[in-house]
């Protein structure tokens, strides 16, 4: 009797292949052009003629400082790394001559304080002043933070030398005992910056990346090809490396962009960007710096309209203004960062009653947000825009907000095959 432990000899040749005829059949159809994406669209393109238009006029005072706003404000330009190597090294020999001459060294730093922050309404974005500080080793106070500047200095230098690039939490961990906390470090980044007179990321230190992209946009990415039409449903990560990003190719309508993930990946499985040409981006919340280079560089190239889909509070509209007007923590770099003339499609405080959200869908304000609110009803950047105040005091006065995602209570496409398709039809943007 044959042994029941007996194994049965291993097959000569190599493994059949397994029938992928099933899986085959499960992919996902083409989706087409929609039928009325003329239509749909028509507001649109128009909109994107406005923007050439004033574009063009703008280009003509490109340099012209407005009228009232200080001849020495501290703005950046991207510069190469040679530049940026011989400015570092110029700083240095100066360092090494005040120490010779036995005078301690002392620094002279733009002030990113928030009192040397001014808003240029005719530029739309806010930029650093021209007040300065001195940072001397010599003062006990000073001294420390004098240390942590030439520390990252040389730390800088290295990664130039050796062109590549670092994140910020790995130039943190190269001396953690001297700067102890990530935001030293950090902070001196940005003065380093401004004392150059160059980028963040010419300085070749990334923010770790947060960002994607899906749609109808193609480049190169250090000498890469993407389609970003065939990245899988989730699309492409924004990198950090904005400046390895050339030969950008694009025939979209419009760039959409969306502050939760949850509404972008509802945008992208549907495929809507093929239905309804467009780039579709999110930042998953709060912009990271390379979400917004990247923004900035592809309408800038693309010369296409923006529309805003973010939630019906304050904190919504505050990550349209980051986009829209930078930030005052790198407001001396406002100019690469910022994409001005953003349209805010939705989700608005008066679309609450026009599409008839239930009440239930409509979450109460705190305290906090509606204090925000009514301090957001005080800045340039709203006060500038009558109907953004219309919204902010429908917004306030109502005590209600609600999120993209309330939208679903419609039904889980309702954002895709309704709601969209309609404010772009109606032209329902501000």
């Amino acid at each position: 009797m044959a042994s029941r432990n007996r194994r049965e000899p291993l097959a000569s040749g190599p493994a059949p292949r397994p029938d992928m005829s099933a899986t085959s059949t499960r992919k996902r159809k083409a989706v087409a052009l929609a039928a009325d994406a003329d239509l749909v669209l028509r507001k649109c393109r128009q909109l994107r003629q406005s923007l050439e238009a004033k574009a063009e006029i703008e280009s003509s005072v490109v340099g012209v400082l407005p009228e009232g706003i200080p001849s020495d404000i501290v703005e950046v330009v991207e510069l190469p790394a040679t530049q940026v190597l011989e400015g570092m090294e110029a700083m240095a020999l100066h360092i090494a001559q005040q120490v010779l001459e036995r005078k301690g060294f002392s620094l002279e730093i733009p002030s990113r304080a928030a009192s040397n922050q001014i808003y240029v309404k005719e530029w739309d974005r806010i930029v650093l002043g021209g007040k300065r500080s001195s940072r001397s080793f010599l003062n006990v106070k000073e001294s420390r933070k004098s240390a942590i500047t030439l520390r990252v200095m040389q730390l800088l230098h290295a990664v130039l030398m050796k062109r590549i690039h670092i994140t910020k939490r790995d130039l943190f961990y190269t001396d953690v005992k001297l700067f102890v906390d990530q935001a030293e470090s950090d902070g001196v980044l940005d003065d380093v910056a401004t004392m150059i007179g160059c980028t963040r990321s010419n300085l070749h230190v990334v923010a770790s990346d947060k960002g994607l992209v899906v749609g109808r946009i193609q480049f190169e990415e250090d000498g890469d090809f993407i389609d970003c039409t065939k990245m899988g449903v989730g699309g492409k990560a924004i990198p950090p490396y904005i400046d390895k990003i050339e030969n950008i190719a694009s025939d979209a309508e419009f760039i959409l962009l969306v502050e939760k993930e949850a509404a972008y990946m509802r945008m992208a499985e549907d495929r809507f960007y093929h239905r309804y040409p467009c780039i579709i981006i999110t930042a998953k919340g709060q912009p990271d710096v390379a979400t917004r280079m990247f923004l900035a560089r592809i309408t800038s190239e693309l010369k296409i309209p923006v529309l805003g889909l973010v939630d019906s509070d304050p904190y919504g509209l505050k990550i349209l203004s980051v986009y829209m007007s930078g930030s005052k923590n790198m407001s001396y770099d406002s100019a690469s960062l910022t994409t001005p003339d953003i349209k805010w499609l939705g989700l608005r405080p008066s679309d609450l009653d026009k599409y008839d959200l239930p009440e239930q869908c409509r979450l109460d304000m705190t305290e906090n947000d509606i204090k925000t609110g009514k301090e957001m009803m005080k800045e340039d950047f709203i006060q500038k825009n009558p109907e953004w105040m219309k919204e902010l005091e429908i917004m306030v006065k109502t005590k209600k907000k609600a999120e993209i995602q309330a939208l679903s209570s419609f039904g889980f496409q309702y954002v895709t095959e309704q709601y969209l398709p309609r404010k772009l039809k109606e032209g329902d943007w501000i």
